[in-house]
């Protein structure tokens, strides 16, 4: 496990390109260096919107990294539906909640992954979020090979059984990044508080199937709350180098 350090990274003045469109009816932003070299894909919901969050992420992932990529961040209206792979009472109440992950997950494979090679060309593709976010894409790369690595940042592993789920599903993906805030499991919320030893589970479950050399656990100073585009920023910078260097 890591404790985050305050680096200095230097800028990476590679040229971003933004551009946002609508493809099978879901809005998808697309940042994309010169020359990329991994496809980076991410759910996004309107807490991300704020305060410039993507475009603050895009930037910081360009500094923290020299590989060239394309992130694609597509719109999660209803997250919780869109995220959640089985119904928990403790997210949502909702009857439509653990309905929709798979759909989500086609989406991705047949509309947005088919548009991103098609203008981009074939490469490496990293799946990766923030909270329900992070916890989908481990999800994910435990349903399909197409992903290289899992790039997940403070993810919600507190939902009623993803430990059973991860046991029983073994990671397809080849490197997964986890990081938790050092605040978050000693909220007030009694589920919530489960997400230390989640997350140290997941952990030690993806060094029994990856290799210590293919995993690590990130600790950032604070709660659940804060420094999200600098956090998830992180995951995927660390993903690309990892499998550029395996």
């Amino acid at each position: 496990m890591n404790q985050r350090k305050n680096v200095n990274y230097k800028p990476n003045h590679t040229t971003m390109q933004t551009i946002q469109q609508t493809i099978d009816s879901t809005p998808v932003r697309t940042f994309a260096t010169e020359q990329p070299e991994y496809l980076l894909i991410q759910p996004s919901a309107r807490h991300e919107l704020k305060n410039d969050g993507l475009n603050r992420e895009a930037e910081l992932i360009a500094q923290a990294s020299a590989r060239g990529f394309v992130l694609a961040a597509f719109d999660t209206c209803q997250w919780a539906r869109a995220l959640m792979p089985w119904h928990d009472d403790a997210v949502s109440v909702d009857c439509e909640v653990g309905l929709h992950a798979r759909h989500t997950l086609c989406f991705v494979l047949h509309q947005l992954l088919p548009w991103l090679e098609h203008n981009y060309g074939r490469m490496p593709c990293i799946v990766g979020g923030y909270s329900l976010g992070a916890m989908w894409a481990l999800w994910a790369a435990c349903q399909t090979g197409k992903f290289g690595a899992v790039a997940a940042a403070s993810p919600s592993l507190w939902i009623d059984g993803w430990s059973i789920y991860a046991q029983a599903n073994p990671i397809m993906a080849q490197s997964v990044y986890l990081s938790l805030g050092d605040r978050e499991e000693h909220c007030r919320n009694q589920r919530m508080r489960l997400i230390g030893d989640g997350v140290r589970r997941q952990h030690l479950l993806m060094q029994t199937q990856l290799g210590n050399h293919r995993t690590t656990l990130e600790w950032n100073h604070g709660g659940h709350f804060g420094d999200e585009p600098q956090r998830t920023a992180r995951a995927f910078a660390w993903c690309m180098d990892n499998l550029q260097q395996g």
